[in-house]
């Protein structure tokens, strides 16, 4: 195994992560509720009174935050090495998933994970899993 080195970032791995984990911390204190964005997105579509403005302002959050990033440094160029289709069937597949694993990587992974929930434990073991079989098969057996 070679290690890449020209993209190798632990600080910088290090820094996204404290900040995820304290967002999502500040999220729970301050507003009560779990930071997993399928559930603040799906809860739009039938959001009851007082619950879609703070929704809205959150997915607003995530939108601007690389448009605020912009300002003080140039954004990567996004390299997609995916099809129109296999892009489109990827994402439907993460939104079955998501609705059948009662949520997402952030719900489960960041913020079940933190609160010691057995149920986010597995799934986050199962989305792992699905993911490394996913890049095994594709770059492996497929040959993409």
């Amino acid at each position: 195994m070679n290690l890449d080195f020209a993209h190798f970032t632990p600080l910088a791995s290090l820094a996204g992560g404290l900040l995820i984990g304290a967002a999502a911390a500040l999220f729970v204190l301050g507003n009560g509720r779990i930071a997993g964005i399928s559930g603040i997105v799906g809860g739009l579509i039938n959001a009851v009174r007082g619950e879609r403005a703070w929704r809205v302002a959150f997915i607003a959050g995530l939108a601007a935050a690389p448009w605020l990033w912009r300002l003080a440094a140039p954004l990567p160029a996004p390299v997609i090495e995916a099809s129109s289709a296999t892009l489109i069937v990827a994402g439907l597949l993460v939104g079955v998933g998501t609705r059948y694993g009662s949520g997402c990587t952030s719900g489960h992974g960041v913020c079940g994970l933190s609160r010691g929930s057995l149920r986010s434990l597995v799934a986050t073991g199962a989305f792992m899993a699905a993911g490394f079989v996913t890049v095994f098969v594709t770059r492996h057996l497929i040959g993409g």
